[in-house]
């Protein structure tokens, strides 16, 4: 799976092997892949985990990864970029970066490897995306529109399996207190001069159509993507699945 040493990704890699799956794991360096396999096998014993670096920022870095994978039965797209900034104020590059890492990650993993789940007759696809590919902040224009992509993504891969057993689904998750979103947390208290988790809980007060009223727990996103990788989502195909906490407000 890709994007799975820290955050939401790392929390699915942990929820998978402790549901006896064997899982690969990547991240952008080698030495933060060799630390979260290390983790894992320390909360997981008899875990089956393994790791490959590749930037998926870098086509030639992709290409050398997916030389090294075998037969995936499994194939969860979590890697992503997000960071608030002005529309205005974003270059060519920067979206180029954010359609290469968020969009074109999954297009080539999953042109990959689908066409052997097909082969075998049964395989899964889960697409991490988020709430934002639903309803696109004006701050984040960049991150909500790939994460768009790839919700139409996922539903036209869908449309390839007809008359088997693999599926494709997207998680469209909520805001959710993941290390990238701690961080950044950290960073914005730090300027203004209050602690990080009184801002934590000013954010999530104020989002006006959250019904949990909190962030949600990578743990949380974990377990509906352990179900969509399970046979016993034989019949969820094509969708977009909530992990949202109530932030969408339309009923479908």
């Amino acid at each position: 799976m890709s994007g799975s040493t820290q955050g939401i990704g790392f929390a699915i890699a942990r929820a998978l092997l402790r549901e006896g799956a064997a899982v690969v794991v990547n991240g952008r360096a080698e030495p933060g892949v060799r630390e979260a396999v290390a983790r894992l096998e320390g909360e997981v014993p008899g875990a089956q985990v393994t790791g490959v670096a590749a930037d998926f920022a870098d086509p030639d870095q992709v290409r050398r990864l997916l030389a090294e994978l075998g037969d995936v039965d499994v194939l969860v797209n979590n890697v992503g970029l997000f960071e608030v900034a002005p529309f205005a104020d974003l270059p060519d590059e920067t979206w180029q970066r954010y359609l290469e890492v968020n969009l074109m990650s999954g297009v080539r993993l999953s042109r990959h490897l689908l066409p052997g789940m097909l082969d075998r007759g049964w395989g899964r696809i889960v697409f991490v995306s988020s709430e934002s590919g639903v309803n696109v902040p004006g701050d984040m224009t960049h991150y909500g529109v790939t994460k768009a992509a790839q919700l139409a993504l996922g539903n036209g891969l869908a449309k390839l399996t007809r008359g088997t057993e693999v599926t494709v689904n997207t998680i469209l998750g909520g805001p959710t207190y993941s290390d990238g979103v701690a961080r950044t947390v950290e960073q914005i208290a730090a300027a203004q001069g209050m602690s990080a988790e009184d801002l934590k809980g000013a954010i999530a007060a104020g989002n006006q159509t959250s019904l949990l009223q909190r962030f949600l727990d990578p743990d949380e996103i974990a377990s509906l993507a352990v179900y969509l990788a399970s046979p016993l989502s034989s019949a969820t195909n094509g969708a977009a699945v909530r992990a949202d906490g109530g932030v969408l407000t339309t009923l479908v």
